[in-house]
């Protein structure tokens, strides 16, 4: 999965693709580069991101995701308000990635009837505080039981749990060594919850603090990043750097 951050704030490439055509010409150049899916946002979820206007947010993304509907790639949209989830289930997205595990009055509602995949977060509070001093008695089985939790709302709603992948939601509201225990546990937690896992670590502070190296020199650390979640079962990893990892993950796979 591809990101294409259509946002002047992002963490790692804020403002770069926020104009259309910048927008377009980078996920053109992810398809060259073998990338399986695009996920556009629209809203920084970054450590302390001040929240975005639906209408903003509207404004960024619809453009973007009407583009690139036959560009013959899947699309996802990032995103936690149900009206971007209608607009991008009209749009013909198929996935909608939402960081707060479809808990918005009228999120569930919003997908329920559309045929796109569902991707449910963890995520500890929200952006502006997540990282405030997180705290767990056990990661694992606090971020597996509200994972859980989430796919029987879901699930109970009608929704098939064919349609449905999990996020730990690494960076959001975890320690370093948070992030490790969670990365570790993939295959626990899709045995555990029986759906497939996506891993997002590309660039984030998990990387840096083990290299050492800010976020324009995390390539290497994340493609690491990479590997290590798919060897622990991730179905999708989340990556900015579409053409160097998938030649990791081709290499990786012929060695197996």
């Amino acid at each position: 999965m591809g990101i294409l951050n259509v946002t002047p704030d992002s963490f790692s490439d804020g403002g770069k693709f926020a104009a259309l055509d910048y927008a377009l010409s980078h996920a053109e150049q992810m398809i060259r580069d073998g990338v399986d899916i695009i996920d556009v946002g629209g809203e920084s979820t970054r450590p302390g991101a001040p929240l975005v206007p639906v209408e903003e947010e509207l404004r960024r993304v619809l453009p973007v995701l009407y583009a690139l509907r036959d560009c013959g790639t899947p699309v996802s949209l990032d995103t936690c308000k149900p009206t971007l989830m209608k607009e991008a289930v009209l749009a013909g997205v198929d996935m909608i990635n939402d960081v707060n595990a479809f808990r918005a009055p009228g999120a569930i509602e919003a997908v329920r009837d559309s045929d796109c995949a569902l991707c449910i977060m963890h995520m500890l509070d929200k952006p502006a505080t997540m990282q405030d001093k997180p705290a767990y008695d056990d990661v694992v089985l606090e971020v597996m039981a509200f994972l859980r939790e989430r796919i029987e709302a879901l699930t109970g709603a009608g929704i098939d749990r064919s349609r449905l992948w999990v996020d730990p939601g690494f960076g959001f509201g975890k320690t370093v060594d948070h992030n490790y225990a969670l990365l570790k546990a993939g295959r626990r937690m899709i045995d555990e919850l029986g759906v497939p896992l996506l891993a997002g670590v590309s660039r984030k502070s998990m990387i840096g603090a083990v290299t050492g190296k800010p976020v324009e020199g995390r390539l290497a650390g994340s493609i690491g990043g990479a590997l290590a979640a798919v060897a622990h079962g991730a179905g999708i990893v989340r990556v900015h750097d579409v053409a160097e990892t998938v030649d990791a993950l081709k290499v990786w796979h012929a060695a197996q």
